[in-house]
């Protein structure tokens, strides 16, 4: 299991309140999440009018597939017109390991045999 988190530092130029801003960061995290399919949320910058942070993750099985998918969120959060990104962060954890070791902690149990 490779698990992807990305970060946006935004930059909201038009934004003149906490309303407008909350107004463009909820078109900005409806549009990713339903294009991505997604889970993304404002996770800094909550008092600030022009800034705003946005994290977002991505699981998967192939750590190319992963990273091409970031690039593009990126991309398309850039894209989108209403927000510059002034930053950007990302991370890649694979957790092969760990979902070996509790398969093989398992062994031949069934699997509702805990219930």
């Amino acid at each position: 299991m490779i698990v992807g988190v990305g970060m946006a530092e935004l930059w909201l130029p038009e934004c003149r309140s906490l309303k407008e801003k909350r107004s463009v960061l909820t078109k900005l995290i409806k549009r990713t999440r339903n294009a991505f399919n997604v889970s993304i949320a404002e996770v800094g910058d909550n008092d600030s009018w022009k800034r705003a942070r946005v994290g977002f993750s991505v699981v998967g099985s192939d750590r190319r597939h992963i990273n091409a998918k970031i690039d593009h969120i990126f991309n398309y959060m850039e894209g989108m017109e209403i927000a510059q990104v002034i930053g950007a962060n990302l991370e890649i954890t694979s957790y092969s390991s760990w979902v070996e070791e509790q398969a093989g902690r398992r062994g031949t149990a069934e699997k509702y045999d805990d219930f």
